[in-house]
């Protein structure tokens, strides 16, 4: 098999690739193998790399994609996936700012708090409130871990998540609702009378009454960054 090329200025024995080749000069050089040559098996070769090569590039880059989304998650987006992966009686276990843990079946998703049933509680308060800010940890199994990972998409048309802590709390004003909050502080037991921008106003009463200004002992304003969990009275 012959090849030509251009003007090669020393003539003699070449080696390329083990194979050695002969050069004699002429106008344009003549290539000679001593040995044929498999172009198929080489264009092949050539191919199965570049393949092999785009195959680590995309390999790469969804790696790198992957880790972008995972650096720009919140406690909430895993809280929402994890909520969207429980199987019937399962519950999520949290640590909350005061030490407590409480176990949840989370219910709606506000933008930085949590409606929830509790798991195990009494009937009085069988519903909560969870804020966000009140959560010292996650409580998760390796499922559960795996599970507040995934890649979940929120229902674009849930009016909850749009909505803050202080709107979940005047809802409970507006209903009179009793409830036991618990704070930084310690735990009072009272109806939530009125919510202003960073604070409520609680009428503090025994948690088996009813509120009524004979019942009420003191009004306790409470910030809301303090607040860990409201736990709401369901009869």
């Amino acid at each position: 098999m012959e090849h030509w090329g251009r003007l090669c200025p020393h003539p003699g024995e070449l080696r390329v690739n083990g194979r050695k080749l002969w050069i004699t000069r002429r106008r344009r050089f003549r290539i000679r193998h001593t040995r044929g040559v498999r172009w198929d098996h080489l264009f092949d070769d050539l191919a199965s790399q570049f393949d092999a090569g785009l195959d680590e590039e995309r390999r790469r880059a969804e790696l790198e994609e992957e880790r972008l989304r995972v650096a720009r998650l919140t406690v909430r987006d895993r809280l929402v996936a994890l909520a969207a992966a429980l199987r019937p009686g399962e519950r999520i276990g949290l640590q909350l700012h005061d030490g407590e843990r409480v176990d949840i079946v989370p219910v709606e998703f506000g933008a930085d708090w949590i409606g929830a049933d509790l798991a195990g509680a009494a009937h009085r308060y069988g519903a909560c409130i969870v804020p966000l800010a009140g959560v010292g940890a996650l409580l998760l199994d390796r499922e559960q871990t795996a599970a507040s990972l995934a890649v979940r998409s929120e229902r674009p048309s849930s009016l909850s998540a749009r909505l803050g802590l202080a709107i979940a709390l005047r809802d409970l004003a507006r209903r009179r609702v009793a409830c036991e909050l618990s704070t930084r502080l310690g735990v009072v037991h009272g109806t939530i009378d009125r919510v202003g921008r960073d604070h409520v106003d609680v009428a503090v009463h025994s948690s088996d009454a009813v509120r009524r200004e004979s019942q009420v002992a003191l009004t306790r304003i409470i910030p809301l960054d303090d607040l860990v969990l409201v736990r709401i009275g369901t009869d």
